[in-house]
């Protein structure tokens, strides 16, 4: 969160969509409501096993990133048995957002 003021949301969870830590910027007024998050989640999570198994002919996913008319959501891999879930405001710079957390996990 400390990272841009843009972001809303972080969650880290297991590759069964399990919330291991999450944390809402305060102000941030939620889009979904508390079943809808959890489906968004299991959602990216299921994709995200999908496309692991075309990693040996196309390499590791580094991230994905989901544009929407009112949110940004980053989906990237923590290791190799957890995601992390960045909610993001329109405007922001994911670039810059996912270069920072890349430099935080090395």
């Amino acid at each position: 969160m400390k990272m841009s003021p843009t972001v809303r949301f972080v969650t880290i969870c297991d590759l069964d969509g399990r919330v291991k830590h999450s944390g809402h910027r305060k102000g941030a007024k939620n889009l979904l409501s508390p079943s809808e998050s959890r489906q968004s989640l299991k959602l990216a999570v299921s994709a995200w096993k999908v496309r692991s198994k075309l990693s040996r002919k196309i390499g590791k996913g580094r991230y994905v990133l989901a544009e929407y008319a009112k949110i940004k959501r980053i989906t990237m891999p923590l290791g190799n048995k957890h995601l992390l879930y960045v909610t993001t405001s329109p405007g922001a710079n994911h670039g810059a957002i996912i270069s920072k957390i890349v430099r935080l996990r090395q």
